[in-house]
């Protein structure tokens, strides 16, 4: 199947993405609708259990191919990949497993998605030091950005791969090579990225991404990756009988981690939610997501003279390589925002508000590629009726 399968017919896309019968969902920035073959997939999971048991030889099988189909996406080996949602679970593994001393530096930007901020202010009670960034722009991370952070203690940078608020994507690889270079850790949060735009490790040492955003997956299902060369030197911190070795169930004298990416996978999976997550997964490797990015970055470019249109200040950047789906916006003066959500809510559009650090309202549109212009054509003329 591919994208204009979808667009091209009506009964097509209503049955891939249930959502679209009487709702114009824009808010995949957030959280994401499920698509039907998710939806059919989990409950395909739920007759296994309820028929064969929760622990069979299919369902095994099952999620070990699922990190060969993750580890495909971000062009890593299927050894690199735990199954683990959400995001915060693998940053969090980073920040409390690598052996950190009094005085290392941590660069990152105070102002990402909180779920990468907390882990690193965390380690200052260990000593780490934090080196915020500060980009002309908010939220635009560029490699020359991160240079004039770096020091000679600088032992990591923990960055998104896209700013959840403005929209702005970083140059992954550039930003990579830039700190490896210097023998410096890269801990990617990716969860605005990875279903969206092409998202790799070449140059990563770990990254986390929860499936519920553009991988169209459940909620607490997702990749967490670790570079096989540090496994040894990022020691898994949650600790069970699923990734220590246990022959017979039998506790040993000694805590040996299972090898590969199960290492750092506690107990059982979620094994529902990971079914989900790789029927959507499925679906976004055979659409392609260069065709994926392709068709968000066209939305964008139909939705933001509109917007503008209607008085709105889009922010930037609009346009370019550093563009993803995600369009924030806010206007001088009319109705108050929230009055406009609210007025689209009214009128099943679902749609993010969003709040900088000043206070101010925006109105966050993040639709994926199953979405239409027509659907960015309703939403401006119900937002044109809020004055």
């Amino acid at each position: 199947m591919t994208i204009d399968d979808i667009l091209s017919n009506e009964s097509v896309r209503q049955a891939e993405f249930p959502v679209s019968r009487d709702t114009i969902f824009m808010a995949h920035g957030g959280v994401c609708i499920l698509p039907q073959r998710s939806v059919k997939a989990m409950q395909d999971y739920l007759e296994i259990c309820a028929t064969r048991g929760q622990e069979n030889l299919e369902i095994w099988r099952h999620l070990n191919e699922t990190r060969v189909v993750a580890a495909k996406l971000i062009g890593a080996q299927a050894s690199e990949i735990a199954l683990l949602g959400p995001t915060s679970l693998g940053l969090s593994l980073v920040a409390n497993g690598l052996p950190w001393q009094a005085g290392d530096e941590i660069v990152c930007y105070h102002d990402d998605y909180p779920a990468n901020v907390y882990p690193w202010m965390d380690l200052q009670r260990r000593g780490v030091v934090l080196k915020f960034l500060e980009p002309d722009v908010p939220g635009h991370i560029t490699p020359e950005v991160v240079e004039r952070a770096l020091t000679p203690k600088t032992r990591m940078v923990a960055l998104a791969s896209c700013h959840f608020f403005t929209g702005y994507r970083i140059d992954v690889d550039a930003i990579g090579k830039l700190v490896r270079g210097r023998g410096i850790y890269f801990c990617l949060d990716a969860i605005q990225t990875v279903g969206a735009f092409p998202t790799s490790v070449e140059h990563v040492d770990f990254l986390s991404a929860d499936a519920h955003k553009w991988m169209l997956g459940p909620m607490a299902a997702g990749i967490f990756y670790v570079r096989e060369s540090l496994h040894e030197v990022l020691r898994p911190t949650l600790i069970g009988a699923w990734n220590v070795k246990s022959p017979n169930f039998i506790a040993q004298d000694q805590v040996e981690f299972e090898k590969g990416g199960r290492r750092y996978e506690p107990g059982v999976p979620n094994a529902i939610g990971i079914y989900g997550m790789r029927a959507a997964l499925d679906l976004l490797v055979e659409v392609g997501i260069e065709n994926v990015a392709a068709r968000l970055l066209k939305l964008k470019a139909h939705l933001v003279p509109r917007l503008e249109a209607l008085g709105f200040q889009v922010l930037p950047p609009t346009n370019g390589e550093n563009a993803s789906s995600i369009t924030t916006a806010t206007r001088d003066g009319g109705a108050p925002l929230e009055q406009v959500f609210d007025h689209l809510a009214k009128h099943q559009v679902t749609i993010s508000l969003r709040h900088n650090r000043a206070g101010r309202a925006h109105l966050r549109f993040s639709p994926h590629f199953y979405n239409t212009e027509a659907e960015v054509d309703r939403v401006c003329a119900l937002i044109g009726e809020v004055k």
